[in-house]
């Protein structure tokens, strides 16, 4: 029997008292959208003497290195409350992140957007002179190397690189990146590839969009995990073939000039402080091993200062061994969350300045210059922040219009959902539910209204893999010692389990668990054994072809596109280590149940 749709009034109860515990309020909130005194805990308030701009006949705090789009002399940045004891209004989120009032968060979040582009970052030393190195591909007298080339890493050209790599294309319109690439950028140049200009020349870095950039059938959806990158694949790659070539080799094969060739050597020498690991499968990012690794190729101190003894002879690391990949994560979210990554494990500090972090440990930066950069520069982090907490989820109805989606079934799976899910993901307000529902076109009747999420990020073991959690264990110690780790307030904290996400958006983040071990919707809210044991991750290009629509995620069995079966690690085996697909088995309705729940799940 179909489930009737569950009452607004009870669904609010429900979600006050499962969900949240309390029966709560809505909070007040200011013109601009967002109360300048969101986010900041009693003592923080008490200690800055309240919050906003300061009074008249008082001397302003001052913001020289950060951003100050009211111009109070404050920091907007310090209306966020990065602590660990940080806690979230009930039924409200963090959007508008520092206060800005609707335009300045979009004025904002476009600067911030093309720091995204371009890896803003000053300290990173992985940078790959761009001239000399296309000018190598390009000289028919290097044929037989540039062969070579390809044998080892998989591209002869530039373009091959980028495709490798899985990047994203620029969009022609730049109204679908929220404003105006960075200068230098075309429609069709890779997104997460960047040329950088220095005294030394052009240098190629790889920036946060290869990772969070994914194309969706057609259209780039920032914030998205892309399912075709191979980012660390590439220092994997380069590792022992920049080992085999040393600067001077480098400039006699290229034509570098001289400071291409220092430009070189830092790549070279970055690279021997790496620790590498090969993704076990298309769409997974290694970043956690890159981390732990790294470590343990530098010294053990608040500096984790470099050490050419320790870059060859790294101390033991659980990593070495554990595989603990996981999918990228998405941006939209974590305007509802006060913990992160996927385990919940980092739980205190912006997660921008983590992200910083962590990218340059793993390019070999020098931390002290690193923590005296983001001091130098916050505004960059900032504005970066605004961005990224500023995303939005991508909507069905902007890609497949309302058809798909009946909405008396997606009614009934709004019952079932908070029934079974809520209490763990959250509550999803629908504008079906809404005073002048009936005046609404049907696409609007499908849209969230308010996303009720928890307090206070949780972390449930609900028996997925728990490798990705247990490999924070080779890096909590080093980076909870670390001086920029106590500097920017950012505190690791090894449990187990994993948050259970908040889904707006779910439709578009297959395959899913963090371990992206599950092809569909459908596939997730069945037994584990039922689960396909293998699938195939192709492009998201075609909707007819590449996706499937009624169990949302990638087609499996007999409906994958043959082209498919040709992809490099393209095939994700459920049996490999990291890649169980166990676990998560909460939904316990019947098939007609299961169909109606994920109709609700396609209009988050």
């Amino acid at each position: 029997m179909p489930v009737p749709p569950m009452p607004a009034a009870l669904r609010l109860a429900v979600l006050r008292r499962a969900v949240l515990g309390l029966d709560a309020p809505r909070p007040a909130r200011s013109a601009g959208g967002a109360s300048r005194c969101f986010g900041l805990g009693l003592s923080f308030a008490l200690a800055a003497g309240g919050c906003g701009a300061p009074e008249k006949d008082e001397a302003p705090v001052g913001c020289e290195n950060g951003l100050d789009y009211d111009e109070d002399g404050v920091c907007d940045r310090l209306v966020a409350d990065w602590s660990e004891g940080a806690t979230l209004v009930p039924g409200e989120d963090r959007a508008d992140i520092f206060g800005l009032g609707p335009e300045g968060v979009a004025e904002v979040r476009a600067r911030g957007l093309r720091h995204a582009l371009i890896w803003p970052v000053g300290t990173t030393r992985l940078m790959l002179p761009i001239r000399p190195f296309e000018a190598l591909l390009n000289d028919p007298s290097k044929a037989s190397l540039v062969d070579l080339l390809e044998t080892a890493a998989g591209f002869r050209d530039m373009a091959g690189l980028y495709a490798r790599l899985g990047l994203a294309p620029l969009p022609d319109d730049p109204a679908l990146l929220g404003g105006p690439p960075p200068e230098g950028m075309a429609p069709g140049d890779p997104m997460g590839a960047a040329i950088v200009q220095t005294e030394d020349g052009d240098g190629l870095v790889f920036s946060c969009a290869a990772c969070h950039v994914s194309e969706l059938f057609g259209r780039p959806v920032i914030g998205l995990s892309n399912r075709q990158a191979r980012p660390n694949a590439f220092f994997h790659i380069a590792q022992p073939l920049v080992a085999a070539v040393p600067p001077e080799e480098f400039a006699e094969l290229t034509g570098a000039d001289a400071g291409e060739t220092a430009m070189y050597g830092r790549f070279a020498a970055a690279l021997g402080a790496v620790g590498t690991k090969e993704p076990e499968s298309l769409g997974l990012d290694t970043s956690l091993a890159q981390v732990g690794l790294s470590l343990a190729r530098r010294q053990p101190d608040e500096n984790a200062t470099l050490d050419d003894f320790l870059a060859q002879h790294p101390a033991p690391n659980v990593l070495d061994s554990l595989v603990a990949d996981s999918k990228p994560a998405v941006w939209w979210t974590t305007k509802y969350k006060t913990r992160w990554l996927s385990d919940g494990s980092i739980v205190s500090g912006n997660p921008i300045f983590t992200n910083f972090l962590w990218n340059e440990i793993g390019r070999g930066a020098e931390l002290s210059a690193l923590q005296g950069w983001l001091d130098a520069q916050q505004i960059v982090s900032d504005e970066l922040t605004v961005a990224v907490f500023a995303t939005e989820a991508p909507r069905w109805t902007d890609w497949f219009g309302v058809e798909g989606i009946d909405e008396a079934e997606a009614m009934a799976g709004e019952a079932i959902f908070l029934d079974q899910c809520a209490d763990c993901h959250g509550v999803y307000e629908k504008a079906w539910s809404s005073e002048g529902a009936a005046a609404l076109d049907p696409a609007a009747r499908l849209a969230t209204t308010r996303v009720l999420y928890h307090p206070t990020t949780p972390r449930r073991d609900v028996g997925t893999s728990p490798s990705r959690a247990q490999g924070m264990e080779g890096l909590a110690e080093g980076l909870n010692r670390l001086s920029v780790s106590q500097w920017m307030g950012a505190r690791v904290e090894v449990g187990e389990g994993y948050v259970p996400p908040p889904l707006d958006g779910v439709w578009a983040r297959y395959p899913y668990l963090h371990n992206g071990s599950v092809p569909t919707l459908c596939a997730l809210l069945s037994p584990a054994a039922a689960r396909p044991g293998s699938f195939v991750q192709g492009p998201s290009r075609d909707p007819a072809t590449d996706y499937d629509a009624d169990c949302v995620g990638y087609p499996v069995g007999e409906a994958i596109p043959a082209s498919w079966f040709e992809i490099e690690d393209g095939l994700y085996d459920t049996t490999g280590a990291g890649r169980s697909n166990a676990g998560h088995e909460t939904f316990t309705g019947s098939e007609e149940e299961r169909s109606q729940l994920i109709a609700f799940l396609k209009t988050l």
